[in-house]
């Protein structure tokens, strides 16, 4: 079976017109952010000016008209519409309306940090790790939708599959149920989409997608403090974050930014991780090759400081570090504090 090729996808998707337009989908240029993995299908639909209650039969019908398609795989499709508010609508009038996903996951971590580097990925697998190995049922979702690390770390190459009700099943890892756009995506491919392209595959990767009930959701964020971070404010209930950084001066500086933000937003911040604190040399000598400063931090802002991890291979993505292991006590007695 021969696999689809980007030309074969966009001449089935121009063979459709929306509601309104006089022009199809591609002559239109609502097809945006197209993306083709062993089968797997990714676009976006701008679908701006069209009728609302046209919506969901066009992308039945996007879907469909790509699913007949020979070697297709599986088909995601994600509707955005970019355009600037009415004047007498507020600009900060998206939508807050909570996924129905969070009606049977009890506990919502984000780990995030104020830039990239910092090894909040690594840190965010760990905790996903150890809140299992403790007797959680625990869920990782990959909310990097630009930078997907999961598949890496994870060393996942399979493709979700697709459950009869059309929902993406989570591929599960050592007892986690995780997903990230990195599965189904080329790894190679770069995610050049807008903001709501972006904040609207990560509410696909909670409402789309077959979670089973979690104790806990892990969510790893991308770095900064940007649309998704937004999204994840408006949209999520999230039960608290970590904060991850690296000793460094520029490191701390954004985390700082990252915490300011989360207190605007009413997410309470657990603690911070120093990663990558310090590095033990063959003599016994403790190194701190990006400086000291994480635990000052932490003073400063009144946060706790849940750990200083060393700049060490050895630390893997099992969750079997101390420090994973006192977080994730402490997180799963406020789950059954909640219970």
């Amino acid at each position: 079976m021969s696999a689809p090729v980007e030309a074969d996808i966009l001449d089935a998707l121009d063979a459709i017109t929306a509601s309104g337009d006089a022009q199809s989908l591609v002559s239109a240029d609502r097809v945006q952010g197209l993306v083709v993995r062993d089968g797997n299908i990714g676009f976006s639909l701008e679908v701006d000016g069209l009728p609302p209650d046209t919506l969901d039969g066009l992308q039945q019908q996007a879907e469909s008209a790509v699913k007949k398609l020979s070697g297709v795989v599986s088909v995601t499709s994600v509707l955005t519409a970019h355009r600037s508010p009415p004047e007498n609508e507020p600009h900060n009038s998206a939508s807050t309306e909570v996924p129905a996903v969070f009606k049977h996951i009890k506990t919502v971590i984000a780990v995030a940090s104020g830039k990239g580097g910092v090894g909040k990925s690594t840190v965010a697998v760990n905790l996903a790790a150890a809140l299992s190995r403790a007797g959680n049922q625990t869920g990782l979702l990959d909310a990097d939708i630009y930078g997907p690390s999961m598949p890496q770390l994870l060393g996942i190459t399979d493709k979700p599959d697709m459950s009869d009700e059309k929902k993406l099943i989570p591929i599960e890892s050592n007892g986690i149920h995780t997903m990230s756009i990195g599965y189904l995506v080329d790894s190679t491919q770069a995610m050049i989409w807008r903001g709501p392209m972006a904040q609207g595959a990560l509410v696909q990767m909670l409402d789309d997608v077959a979670w089973p009930p979690l104790d806990v959701l892990v969510i790893d964020l991308p770095p900064g403090t940007g649309d998704i971070q937004l999204t994840m404010a408006q949209r999520i209930p999230v039960s608290g974050a970590v904060l991850v950084t690296t000793p460094s001066e520029l490191a701390l500086a954004d985390v700082t930014r990252a915490i300011a933000m989360f207190e605007k937003t009413n997410v309470p911040v657990l603690g911070l991780i120093e990663n990558m604190a310090y590095l033990d040399a063959p003599d016994g000598t403790r190194l701190y090759p990006f400086g000291e400063g994480g635990e000052e931090l932490a003073t400063q802002m009144k946060l706790a400081h849940l750990a200083s991890l060393p700049l060490n291979a050895s630390i893997g993505t099992d969750g079997s570090h101390e420090a994973f292991h006192k977080l994730a006590a402490r997180i799963s007695a406020s789950i059954k504090e909640t219970a």
